[in-house]
């Protein structure tokens, strides 16, 4: 390529990260795992209850499994700040709701590339838990849920379905 154009290399792109509204701050790279260590872009320092403003009260680290970089699981070490509100003293937690469920061990990457894997690649559960660096239930769990989610509490998903019948052969 002749005319081919570079820019500064960019984790939190290269991840797919900044679609779950996150962005890299540093990495780890172990034999086994690479470590991400991350921040949510988004400021949520309003009270959600009165309007008033919040102060920051320290971190908490949250662990999430995201889409392998290669066949290496990553981990997502979200760092998301704790705010206390100056007017009603309400306690909360950034919003993770992008990247996350609530209380959910995968990104909602992950949970596109475990849907994909069972799917389109027929990758076993077992594969699948491993290259997130979590356990058989879990991803399980996960594949679960989802496929409820996308698949099963879709009103439309027999819409133009005329007949169904089962070849009893």
């Amino acid at each position: 390529m002749s005319d081919a154009t570079f820019t500064r290399p960019d984790l939190t792109s290269f991840c797919r990260l900044d679609g779950l509204g996150l962005e890299v701050t540093g990495q780890r790279l172990e034999p086994e795992r690479a470590i991400l260590a991350c921040r949510p872009v988004d400021a949520d320092d309003w009270c959600h209850e009165c309007g008033g403003q919040g102060r920051a009260r320290g971190t908490v680290v949250r662990r999430l499994s995201q889409v392998p970089l290669g066949w290496r699981p990553t981990i997502l070490h979200v760092r998301r700040r704790r705010y206390r509100c100056i007017e009603c003293g309400r306690v909360w937690r950034q919003d993770l709701t992008a990247a996350a469920e609530p209380r959910a061990k995968l990104s909602r990457a992950a949970l596109r590339w475990v849907l994909e894997g069972l799917v389109v690649q027929h990758l076993s559960m077992s594969r699948i838990a491993e290259g997130l660096d979590v356990a058989w239930n879990t991803a399980n769990d996960a594949i679960l849920a989802e496929g409820r989610r996308v698949l099963l509490s879709d009103p439309a998903r027999f819409d133009g379905v005329e007949v169904i019948g089962v070849d009893e052969r």
